[in-house]
């Protein structure tokens, strides 16, 4: 009894001592290999169909959907890192010079706003008028504003990276999802047993429905914004729609967007297309978030604000820029697996059906 009970540790201390070595080798591309997890799950259907339509060939119907995830996500966000550094660099030079030249005056907009614009009108121009308090009001925060400038950038260059992997990793998950498939429901059908088909169909649906919420919502509005800041004249519009589909994944993001450009149209005495922009960006652009969300989550499981926050601010801080994704599904799951194995969903949908 005791040598079988002494192999019986010495198989499970092998054991673990190759899970803890496998996630070491595989540690530096979890977040990768996470992220394109999720992409694949999400659009599994539609390769389904791609591989019916080009006769079962995997490795065509493989690079095809690997390509398409690269032309949707990969390049917009190049071409926003790019286009970030070098207008973030041109706009510290602009700065940079209006401070030397001695030509930084507040908007002739600012004082006629009721009850506070007269007096920030005034604070600023005794501000900009004195050399002394603009150096040193400078010097506290050009520093700040660096550091918060560069780690912006470190992240969104890492998502890239990211990204790259994840197409990357993608590809072989498509081509031999199947296989994959048939070991992970032998290995749930043994620690869920008879509810591993429903738990199988709980997590696809849930992690389905949040990343069409995410990807549908910041897709809509994103081309919102585009059209919106195309209309009003904004410059750079396509750089701040690129913006937009970034910021939409974090709550209360695009306003800083389409409300950062009203307030460059308001500077400009461009009153009126200010006012249109603050309408637009609030109705349609932040509208969209209320109308397409909800429609395309409830493919899966409808998250509550409180855990999508938390899912995207601590899926950054664990896993990166694609923890911008990541957090949110991961939470979901395990917030559709509590409602599963409680019976939340179903009281929920009796309560729904019982007569008022």
């Amino acid at each position: 009894m005791d040598d079988s009970f002494g192999k019986r540790a010495v198989r499970l201390g092998a054991v673990l001592l190759l899970i803890i070595g496998c996630v070491l080798v595989l540690r530096p591309f979890l977040s990768a290999i996470l992220f394109a997890g999720v992409v694949v799950v999400s659009s599994w259907p539609l390769y389904q169909r791609l591989l019916l339509r080009l006769n079962g060939r995997r490795n065509l119907a493989a690079l095809a959907m690997t390509v398409f995830l690269t032309l949707l996500v990969i390049i917009p966000l190049s071409l926003l890192a790019y286009n970030m550094a070098d207008d973030i660099a041109r706009l510290f030079d602009q700065i940079r010079s209006a401070v030397e030249g001695d030509v930084l005056r507040p908007p002739a907009w600012l004082v006629k706003v009721p009850l506070v614009g007269p007096m920030l009108d005034g604070y600023l121009n005794s501000l900009l008028g004195s050399r002394d308090e603009l150096t040193e009001l400078a010097r506290r925060l050009i520093e700040p504003a660096r550091r918060i400038v560069t780690n912006g950038g470190l992240l969104l260059g890492g998502g890239v990276v990211q990204m790259m992997m994840a197409t990357f990793v993608s590809f072989f998950l498509y081509r031999d999802g199947q296989g994959a498939m048939r070991l992970i429901g032998v290995g749930a059908a043994r620690i869920f047993g008879e509810h591993a088909a429903r738990v199988s169909v709980t997590v696809s649906l849930t992690v389905r429905g949040v990343m069409l919420g995410l990807l549908g919502t910041a897709l809509a509005q994103a081309l919102v914004a585009a059209i919106g800041l195309a209309i009003a004249g904004v410059p750079g519009a396509p750089l701040l729609a690129m913006l937009t589909f970034v910021l939409s994944l974090v709550p209360v993001g695009p306003p800083l967007v389409w409300g950062g450009a009203a307030a460059w149209l308001f500077a400009h005495d461009q009153t009126g297309w200010g006012i249109f922009m603050l309408v637009w960006g609030f109705v349609l652009i932040s509208g969209v978030d209320n109308v397409v969300r909800p429609m395309l989550i409830s493919r899966g499981t409808t998250l509550p604000f409180l855990l999508t926050f938390l899912g995207v601010l601590g899926g950054v801080v664990a896993f990166g820029f694609v923890g911008l994704f990541i957090g949110p599904t991961l939470l979901a799951v395990a917030y559709s697996l509590i409602n599963e194995w409680t019976g939340s969903n179903a009281q929920i949908a009796a309560e729904a059906e019982r007569p008022q």
